[in-house]
């Protein structure tokens, strides 16, 4: 009688351990989704919509750090002008754009 009282109990402890370690799972699961995908999707729509809203004369800041204006767009290119010389003109990805700033109207 005593064999099977002390088989249950490791039984039910062995159970429990698999409870918890499902437990501690789900949550380093939610902390890695909070901590690295969520805050990455935010960015990656951040970027999506200033590509969008991008327009001929923008300043922009390429993500090599050099500083120009869109002079062309296409689907997924667009032409920077570099320098005052105005004859400084690469075409690029839209992707290798980091910041773009609107020309003030006054």
């Amino acid at each position: 009688m005593y064999l099977l009282t002390e088989s249950t109990d490791a039984a039910a402890g062995a159970g429990m351990s698999w409870i918890v370690l499902i437990f501690y799972i789900v949550i380093i699961a939610a902390a890695m989704y909070f901590m690295a995908i969520r805050p990455q999707k935010k960015e990656q729509k951040r970027l999506n919509a200033m590509l969008s809203e991008l327009a001929v004369g923008d300043s922009v800041v390429t993500t090599g750090g050099f500083y120009g204006v869109v002079i062309d767009i296409t689907d997924e290119d667009v032409i920077v002008e570099f320098g005052s010389n105005k004859n400084c003109r690469i075409p690029m990805k839209k992707t290798a754009i980091a910041e773009v700033e609107k020309p003030e109207e006054s």
